[in-house]
């Protein structure tokens, strides 16, 4: 049970913040820093087992019918990740206490940054394909809530939109590319998934698949053409900008491809898009990182480059370049967060990043300067660092292995080309920043920062080193976890600082002379990259969306041209189509059943059902004569459920159609009586006959099923009825019971609508016309003695009906969805009696808390059944025997019955108690007499002002 607390303390963190932001900024970051740091701590506690040659898991089911488990693994690879994202992820908790200003949401942001460091850890431990993807959409979202931190700032909002539209379509594709590979695979499970790699290959899918899966990756880990997201986000703090390009985020798309590196990389078609999209990133990443003028632009372009770096040997897929990926992995990320921490330590403390304001700072911030230059150095791939290790490999791993045919040879030359320019750009960040002199003053006089902000970047940097000069020692055991992982193998590989002197080491040191050389003659490349001008990428990016908008409603103004009827009559039209070609395909339209007898009742109710039909659509220009057309066609329906035995049914329709007639007799009172004709003769001849054939279609298809002898599970539901569930009424132990799940769904979509209507309504004020359409002025008595008599009678005797009606519904028709109506219907007749004030001067309490503790009643029932053992919404029974009563029984489905009862009494009372005090003030009948002579255009059709 160790997995799930890893993978949910970070989500559980989430809260920290937000409870403890009103307090002491001090304590609401330690508060926020001990959830990480308690799961980074119980993830080192499961490194034992990993290296006795174990791989931990966890599965609880989910949704079983659709593949979905709550399902952790803990192997190599995400013990990798999970140091990288909750260990940088503290480091940047730290880094961001002294970064933010006082007067930011402190609070806010932790919250974010926990939601954003849960979702990456969600990625890393997921042993389920759909449980991956759930983790990746909440990436998307997080960093689109980071990156717009400071909503105030335009750059912020555009770069926060640009990000999560790119990586939000490139998740969608993703979905697409996971299900099919869940389907190849024959499971959504990872382990099978990964060892079915030849099945997977050998689909004629796989070239489909392939492309869906690798768009997601690229779009997430900004690979071109999908890279142009990533400058732009470091519009967001710098803390983000730090832990979004080490250890989270650009990572995930990496990981997707470290991960499922068995299932789908065996093939030439992986190694050709992989290594070709990766090589285009490193070098167009390298190049603009070179004339960029923002220290965190710089940076951006960098990371870029990197994750194309990352990106070619995935491609490559030999054992040594799944192992120099893994390795570069964790040199990028020690050695970018320390750049990011101390671009933003110069920012902060001098009040630009630009680098014509910034120069000489290592007389003022003296170990900042040691400490970027190290990182720099790291970045460049110089000796007794980190970069130069994995940048060796790189290199060697270019030259040994063709993956690109005829293009192998041009392999090692593009490999060595993005080499020089790294050097180029670490060379320049450096130089420009510490030693070259400023040519504008910064607009604050630089100092070093406090030591605690400094000391990430100092723990990060010593890594650098302690990793470059003894790799055998400090690398080797987790990276032969983590290429096992991806490999599903040993692999036999030794880390070493020198290898001896050979051609990669020569592509090195032709990468530092000519990259040195290069930044010396940086001017003179910055004048010809300027003579091809800029591309603003927000600018096309808006320009684009602006595009597909125009396109769109085009399309749409084309299709349904702002009619609603149209809209409909195409809809139906399809309906009618599809439906038909579907019955043309049957032989004969009855079955083998046959048809039940017509009796007189029968023929009765059908008549009356098909006259108020009729009725509605040919009155439906008189609003309320349609609604009285409507009403009967309501109460039929309800009397047809009842005399083919389904009373629960009937009750419930009777129910709703009371609180609907209600509701819309309450709405129409605002609206004119008689609305203008509005369709030509011509249009009513068409809608007539597309209404006519799609009704015969309609109730030809259910003939066609009623009359046939087709397999139903109801047999189920009428066998396990009382020995599941507790209850002779099988309607509601489904409902409460085998089917809870799905009405919990409906009754928080209830309440959730109830609370939309409450607040659209809460302050609206509308005029109450004085008249009717024919002139007749309203009765003076607003509330008639005969109705408040009654109500006042009516109302204990509707309450105790609906309590009998709640407490026999889970053995006789009834049930809290009926009883809770049943009691609306009686609170509502109390409003329209004696109106809205005097009503809630007696019943002083609102009904929005009602709703909602009706949803949390009926889920903490569910989650109870989790107390004991069992599934979600399991329920349990039992029969007791008191001395008078005698012998009864209890289920806890009454409990959620209980809920169903709140949720539905709140919601429609939030509705229709607040509909009723939408009017302006009612004037006497005299004033509005006197008004006449002054305003003779007063009727019932004037609309609200």
């Amino acid at each position: 049970m160790i997995l799930p607390w890893i993978a949910l303390l970070p989500l559980l963190g989430v809260l920290a913040p937000l409870l403890t932001a009103q307090r002491r900024r001090a304590l609401c970051s330690f508060a926020t820093a001990v959830i990480p740091a308690a799961a980074l701590l119980l993830t080192l506690m499961q490194v034992p087992d990993l290296l006795d040659g174990a791989t931990l898991r966890f599965a609880a089911a989910w949704m079983p019918e659709l593949g979905l488990e709550l399902a952790f693994r803990l192997d190599g690879l995400t013990l990798l990740f999970n140091l990288l994202i909750l260990g940088i992820g503290l480091l940047v908790l730290l880094y961001a206490h002294f970064y933010l200003a006082e007067e930011e949401p402190v609070g806010r942001f932790y919250a974010y940054l926990m939601l954003f460091m849960a979702s990456m850890v969600g990625i890393a431990m997921s042993d389920n394909l759909i449980l991956l993807w759930l983790f990746w959409e909440l990436t998307s979202l997080s960093s689109f809530l980071l990156i717009g931190f400071w909503s105030h700032r335009n750059d912020a909002r555009k770069g926060a939109r640009m990000a999560l539209t790119v990586t939000g379509a490139g998740g969608l594709a993703l979905l697409a590319g996971l299900l099919l590979l869940g389907d190849m695979a024959g499971s959504f499970r990872m382990d099978d998934v990964l060892a079915r790699g030849s099945q997977i290959v050998a689909d004629p899918r796989y070239p489909i698949m392939l492309v869906l899966v690798l768009l997601g990756a690229f779009t997430k880990s900004a690979q071109f053409p999908f890279h142009f997201w990533l400058p732009h986000a470091m519009a967001a703090p710098t803390p983000v900008s730090a832990y979004l390009h080490s250890a989270t985020m650009v990572k995930a798309g990496i990981f997707l491809m470290a991960r499922l590196h068995p299932a789908i990389a065996g093939s030439e078609l992986w190694s050709v898009v992989v290594s070709l999209i990766g090589t285009v990133t490193l070098l167009y990443g390298a190049w603009f990182a070179l004339f960029k003028t923002d220290l965190k632009g710089i940076l951006a372009f960098s990371t870029v480059s990197h994750l194309g770096l990352i990106t070619v040997l995935l491609g490559i897929g030999s054992p040594m370049a799944v192992l120099a990926a893994l390795f570069h992995i964790l040199n990028h990320a020690t050695f970018k967060a320390a750049l990011f921490m101390s671009a933003g330590i110069i920012d902060h403390e001098t009040g630009t990043r630009e680098l014509k304001q910034l120069g000489a700072l290592r007389k003022t911030m003296p170990v900042t300067a040691v400490l970027s230059t190290l990182a720099a150095a790291a970045m460049a791939g110089v000796p007794l660092f980190n970069g130069f290790l994995s940048k060796e490999m790189f290199f060697t791993e270019t030259l040994a292995t063709p993956v690109l045919g005829g293009m192998s040879a041009l392999l090692p030359i593009l490999a060595a080309v993005g080499g020089i320019l790294s050097v180029a750009y670490s060379v320049r960040l450096v130089h420009a920043v510490f030693f070259k002199p400023a040519r504008e003053a910064p607009p604050k006089t630089p100092h070093e920062p406090p030591h605690l902000m400094r000391f990430p970047v100092e723990l990060l940097v010593a890594l650098c080193i302690v990793v470059g000069l003894f790799p055998g020692l400090v690398a080797s055991g987790l990276l032969d976890l983590a290429t096992q992982a991806v490999l599903g193998a040993p692999l036999d590989f030794h880390l070493a600082l020198w290898h001896g002197f050979n051609l990669p080491l020569v592509m090195s040191i032709v990468a530092f002379v000519v990259g040195i050389a290069l930044y010396w003659r940086h001017a003179e490349l910055r004048r010809f990259t300027q003579t091809f001008g800029s591309v603003d990428a927000i600018r096309g990016f808006d320009r684009l969306l602006a595009k597909l908008g125009y396109g769109a409603e085009t399309l749409m103004a084309a299709w349904d041209g702002n009619s609603l009827q149209r809209y409909v009559g195409w809809l139906l039209l399809a309906t009618l189509l599809m439906g038909g070609i579907g019955l043309a395909q049957i032989s004969e339209l009855t079955g083998s059943l046959g048809n039940q007898p017509i009796d007189g009742v029968v023929l009765l109710g059908a008549a009356m059902l098909i006259f108020g039909g009729v009725g509605t659509a040919v009155t439906h220009r008189f609003r309320l004569i349609s609604l009285l057309m409507l009403s009967v066609v309501g109460l039929f329906v309800a009397l047809t459920f009842a005399r083919f035995s389904a009373p629960d049914l009937a009750l419930t329709q009777l129910s709703v159609e009371v609180v609907t007639m209600i509701l819309l007799m309450l709405a129409l009172f605002f609206l004119p009586q008689k609305t203008p004709p509005e369709s030509s003769p011509k249009r009513n001849v068409r809608d007539v006959f597309l209404a006519s054939a799609l009704g015969a279609v309609i109730a030809s298809l259910n003939y066609a099923v009623l009359t046939r002898d087709t397999a139903s599970i109801s047999s189920f539901f009428m066998a396990n009825s009382i020995p599941g569930g507790g209850g002779h009424n099988v309607v509601n132990v489904i409902l409460v019971d085998f089917r809870g799940f799905d009405t919990l769904g409906e009754i928080t979509v209830l309440a959730l609508a109830g609370l939309a209507i409450f607040k659209l309504l809460n302050r609206l004020r509308l005029f109450m016309p004085h008249s009717d359409g024919e002139g007749r002025v309203w009765s003076p008595d607003r509330y008639p003695a005969i109705l408040t008599s009654i109500s006042l009678a009516l109302l204990p005797l509707a309450l105790l009906v609906s309590v009998f009606i709640f407490l026999r519904g889970h053995n006789e028709p009834g049930g809290g969805f009926i009883a809770g109506l049943i009691t609306a219907v009686a609170l509502i007749l109390l409003y329209m009696s004696r109106g809205v004030e005097w009503a809630q001067q007696r019943l002083n309490f609102p009904f929005q808390p009602v709703a909602v503790v009706g949803v949390a009643v009926a889920t903490l029932t569910g989650l109870g059944s989790w107390l004991f053992g069992y599934p979600f919404l399991t329920s349990a029974f039992s029969y007791f025997s008191l001395p008078i009563v005698g012998k009864f029984e209890l289920a806890t489905a009454l409990l959620f019955d209980l809920g169903v009862y709140l949720a539905v009494v709140g919601a429609t009372l939030m509705i229709l108690a607040n509909l009723g005090k939408v009017t302006t003030p009612h004037r006497p009948v005299s004033d509005e007499k006197n008004d006449e002579d002054e305003d003779d255009t007063t009727s019932a059709t004037k609309e609200p002002s």
